[in-house]
């Protein structure tokens, strides 16, 4: 993984606002019908801060400001990518 990058939390689900995906320059923000939420890929995040920014719910947030309620959340982004193996921290529950 990068040594920065965003993870996406708790305040996205039910909004999927879609304005991150659209402005992400590298295309790292993705989600399906079905997902309650977006997800970011931290191997094609370039820490631009581009979705942070536009977030209308405050959902976005760097690796390191990640609030520690959501800290999870980091496990579930990459779960969504398939880059995560055995079961999910505690805070992480799908």
């Amino acid at each position: 993984m990068p040594a920065m990058f965003y993870v996406i939390a708790e305040p996205c689900i039910g909004v999927k606002d879609g304005a991150c995906a659209d402005v992400c320059p590298t295309q790292c923000i993705q989600t399906t019908d079905e997902s309650s939420q977006y997800y970011i890929d931290a191997d094609l995040c370039i820490d631009c801060r581009a979705c942070e920014l536009v977030c209308p719910v405050n959902a976005i947030f760097s690796l390191y400001d990640l609030p520690e309620q959501w800290a999870g959340y980091t496990w579930i982004n990459a779960h969504f990518y398939g880059k995560t193996k055995g079961t999910p921290p505690a805070g992480a529950e799908l």
